[in-house]
């Protein structure tokens, strides 16, 4: 029987991190599901945007369990995406805040108002990401 191993990503702080992004992915997929589900003809961008994020944590999540440099990259990407993702929405939900109401509106995605529905998590968890890919990739390189 194959034993299984994961990645130098998940070991150590990176377990935290690993589940972190584990949980966020759960209440970002429930949430844009309940608002797909729910009335997506309401806000169509944003639930979209919401199902897209959704997607981008669980990648993520993924991505920093298997070992491999394919999923160290994978993972890279995503969380390059999310942090792009939650700066771009984050200043246009300020900028122009008639597209997300309030960061607990229903119209609110996981990224409005930089992740404060998510008690802005989502805007330190990519910088902490890629911090922690960087430094595990410098210490395998020695």
């Amino acid at each position: 029987m194959a034993k299984w191993s994961r990645s130098r990503l998940a070991a150590g702080p990176g377990a935290v991190l690993v589940l972190v992004y584990g949980i966020l992915a759960l209440a970002a997929s429930a949430r844009s599901l309940v608002q797909i589900l729910r009335d997506f003809s309401a806000a169509p961008v944003a639930y979209s945007l919401s199902g897209f994020a959704a997607v981008v944590y669980v990648v993520a999540t993924v991505a920093l369990v298997i070992p491999g440099s394919v999923w160290r990259r994978v993972a890279t990407v995503t969380i390059s995406i999310e942090l792009i993702g939650v700066i771009v929405v984050g200043l246009l939900s300020v900028v122009v805040p008639a597209l997300h109401v309030s960061p607990f509106g229903r119209d609110a995605t996981v990224w409005s108002w930089f992740g404060a529905g998510y008690g802005l998590v989502p805007l330190v968890l990519p910088v902490l990401g890629l911090l922690w890919i960087r430094r595990v990739e410098r210490s395998g390189a020695r």
